[in-house]
């Protein structure tokens, strides 16, 4: 097997072999390269976030434990705690397999801090490869105060086998073959225009024209609770602020408050790789624009391949000091990763995210 992500097929059989161990799983888990992970029935509200080292987590847990969370009838986080939840899924991966955890998307839109943590860690969103045990979520609501309950999935898994990272030389190519990006009119950005460069550089939309003069969308401070089990079931107006274009095309954002924006551009990611978007440039201001950064293969193109890229969502905290940002400034980059395989189907069957504008998490509707 060469190198790169497993995919949902792969994923499927080391279930099969009991090297993920759950409960038994549920098929929508599973996405073309990755498997979304469920929370267990108990949140422990702790002091602070933590590595274990060279512990196992339940060794620790005792020292920074302030009370439980019983989540088998929907349990309140609080905005602003710190929370650590047992997952349903437990690992015993084999020497050469390794793994990395992201957000889901409708986590970052919300605003939960969530990251996995191992047994005998010094990184979050890491498994180590050979890893055998199980996985926990911290979560931090950091914007709303939410209501979850068992099983629900913040955060999703990949499993890797060698080297899964696109060179620039190698994304060059698949630019070529495949047309990655689109510009605001659907039109094809040429290969000659991308940036490329340990990655590839997407920009901020400030213009609105996409999105009927809304650029983005600030959280409100004080809001109702969000129950997560509750789908385009609480008014955006309820929880956030729109942003609209001005004659600058331009926006000063606020220490510590939370932004949703767009891309620009429109981006596809062929089904033979998945992407992960990153910070382009740690140097290039005091702030975070992402939370939630993973693509799944297919992403762009639609259930049947009829869509030209789909835009990218930004969440955005600035830190330490305002931040002013512009139309079309590079604000990320997306990483390419090869899978070892073609997947059995792509993104798009029931996402709701697939033909995405600026969008918010599902949870909301606009009124």
């Amino acid at each position: 097997m060469s190198g790169g992500i497993l995919p949902i097929q792969a994923l499927r059989a080391a279930h099969e072999a009991n090297r993920i161990q759950c409960p038994p799983m549920d098929e929508g888990q599973l996405q073309p390269a990755s498997l979304d992970l469920r929370l267990g029935p108990v949140a422990y509200r702790i002091q602070c976030s933590f590595l274990p080292q060279d512990r196992p987590v339940e060794e620790v847990l005792p020292e920074l434990l302030m009370y439980e969370v019983d989540l088998s009838k929907g349990g309140i986080l609080e905005r602003g705690n710190v929370y650590l939840i047992p997952l349903m899924e437990a690992l015993d991966l084999p020497d050469d397999v390794y793994g990395r955890t992201n957000p889901k998307s409708s986590t970052g839109r919300l605003d939960i801090f969530t990251r996995v943590i191992t047994d005998r860690s010094w990184r979050f969103e890491e498994v180590r490869a050979g890893y055998k045990g199980r996985l926990y979520l911290e979560v931090v609501p950091r914007s709303f105060t939410v209501r979850v309950v068992p099983g629900l999935c913040l955060n999703q898994l990949r499993l890797f086998t060698g080297h899964a990272r696109m060179s620039d030389l190698e994304l060059s190519d698949l630019y070529r073959r495949e047309q990655l990006l689109y510009d605001e009119h659907g039109q094809p950005i040429s290969p000659e225009k991308a940036i490329i460069r340990d990655g590839l550089y997407m920009s901020v939309d400030l213009k609105g024209e996409q999105s009927d003069g809304v650029i983005g969308y600030v959280a409100r401070r004080n809001s109702a609770i969000v129950d997560l089990t509750r789908v385009g079931a609480h008014p955006a107006a309820d929880y956030w602020d729109p942003i609209r274009a001005g004659s600058r095309e331009s926006v000063i954002l606020e220490p510590e408050e939370f932004y949703i924006f767009a891309s620009r551009e429109h981006v596809r990611v062929p089904g033979t790789v998945a992407a992960e978007m990153v910070e382009y440039d740690a140097g290039s201001g005091e702030l975070r624009t992402h939370y939630a950064g993973f693509f799944d293969s297919g992403f762009g193109y639609g259930p049947r391949g009829e869509i030209n890229g789909t835009r990218a969502v930004l969440e955005v905290r600035p830190h330490d000091v305002p931040f002013r940002i512009e139309h079309g400034q590079p604000c990320f980059k997306l990483v390419y990763e090869r899978l070892t395989d073609p997947p059995e189907f792509t993104y798009g069957l029931g996402s709701h995210y697939h033909r995405q504008s600026l969008t918010l998490s599902k949870h909301f509707y606009i009124q």
